[in-house]
This record gives structure tokens, sequence and C-alpha cells, in this order.
């Protein structure tokens, strides 16, 4: 089994009304449950803020941001265990925030040894 990075990206384009976002925030919960009922959930993650820091460079500069276009931000991120990329995408597939016209970024995790 291997590790992968679910980013999520993108999603709605206004803020959804209160009863939408229970029932949005009940569709994750529903689906969380479900990665860690099949084993497949290491780490639920946790939503992001959308501002930060950025450090970049040799000198380590420090900026505001990151700023991007919404749909490039990455507004989470969970943390799953599966047989290889493909079962991992195809468990991304029930991700709540395909309906919100989001994405899912399935990334491998490289294992180190040190």
């Amino acid at each position: 089994m291997s590790q992968f990075l679910y980013l999520y990206r993108g999603g709605r384009d206004v803020p959804p009304s209160p009863e939408e976002a229970q029932q949005i925030m009940q569709k994750w919960m529903t689906w969380l449950k479900g990665l860690g009922e099949s084993g497949n959930l290491k780490d639920q993650g946790q939503p992001l803020e959308p501002g930060g820091k950025v450090v970049k460079g040799k000198a380590k500069s420090v900026t505001d941001g990151p700023y991007a276009e919404a749909k490039d931000l990455v507004g989470g991120y969970t943390l799953v265990e599966a047989k290889d990329i493909n079962q991992a995408v195809e468990l991304s597939k029930g991700c709540p925030i395909l309906e919100e016209g989001g994405a899912v970024e399935v990334r491998p995790i490289m294992v180190m040894s040190f």
C-alpha cells in the first residue's frame, strides 16, 4: 500500500447558504467516513485558510499570499492509503468538491529513507 495526498482546488464561486453549507459538510463527512471504514483514510486533513505567507528564494523574502486564481488555490487536503494511484484516483471520485465544480489533485507521497 502507498500513501497519496488529495489536494482540493476550486469549487463554488459564491458562498453557500447556511442550509447548503450544512448539506455540503454532511456529504464531506459521509465520504470521509466511508474512506475510514474501508481502511483507506490515513488523515482526514483540514480545510486551509485562504491567506498565508510565501517564503521564496535564497534571500528568503516573505510576501503575503498565495495569490492565484480561485480555481488554483488549495482549499484543503486529505491523506489516503491505496494499493496504487489508480485506486487512489477511483477513491477520489466520491469527493463532494467535484459536485461543486472543483478538482481533486491526487499526488503520490514519495518514500524517503534516512
